[in-house]
């Protein structure tokens, strides 16, 4: 007698790759959300210890151009009039309860996808603008940031590739063939992109000369 195992995937899924479905992208949702979260948390409580003691070391200030306190004074950390920490707070809670929502089975209708694809891709902008904020005009690394930049290239690129999946974003089947296969490679061509920029604008403080 062979026993019959039950499904517990949307049907719609079938199709798809796994890491646009439902649950594995709940989790991928929560996760990400969750370090990206956790790492704004951290520079609000490094600011509010700027705002009480201007000339207090924070637990990211290791020298002239890796420390968080050193980029919170410029005006670039504050573009909006307020800490910038305080936009991933918010933002990273939506991605959290995302995730939670679709690991509970529900099904978000397609405007809620576009919202998220919009604020994501908003989201995507402004660490590309941070970045380079901080590499090329600041000349200063914020470890925790950097931190935030690793969890948003991932979370645009899949999210991306979700809702194209899925119909959200219209799109020809070779593209979305394409991004398939490639979306981790993309990833990692961003991640690699990202790295190549720290190492070659601090080249030198990295890979001192001895003469």
């Amino acid at each position: 007698m062979r026993s019959t195992e039950v499904s517990t995937r949307d049907p719609a899924d079938l199709d798809k790759p796994a890491m646009v479905q439902a649950k594995p992208f709940g989790w991928f949702l929560l996760i990400s959300g969750a370090i990206a979260w956790i790492s704004s948390f951290t520079l609000v409580l490094e600011r509010l210890q700027l705002y009480t003691n201007p000339d207090v070391n924070l637990s990211c200030d290791y020298n002239s151009w890796i420390s968080c306190g050193d980029v919170m004074k410029t005006p670039q950390a504050a573009i909006l009039g307020f800490p910038n920490p305080f936009i991933g707070v918010a933002a990273f809670a939506i991605i959290i309860t995302t995730g939670v929502v679709l690991l509970a089975g529900a099904r978000m209708s397609r405007w809620y996808w576009i919202g998220l694809q919009v604020g994501i891709t908003a989201g995507m902008g402004l660490v590309g603008w941070f970045w380079f904020q901080a590499v090329y005009t600041l000349a200063i690394l914020c470890p925790y940031c950097m931190v935030v930049w690793a969890m948003m290239i991932p979370l645009f690129v899949w999210t991306t590739v979700r809702n194209i999946n899925h119909g959200v974003i219209p799109a020809p089947r070779a593209l979305r063939n394409f991004l398939n296969d490639w979306a981790w490679i993309i990833v990692g061509l961003l991640y690699v992109g990202t790295l190549a920029s720290i190492f070659f604008k601090f080249m030198h403080l990295i890979l001192p000369s001895n003469a």
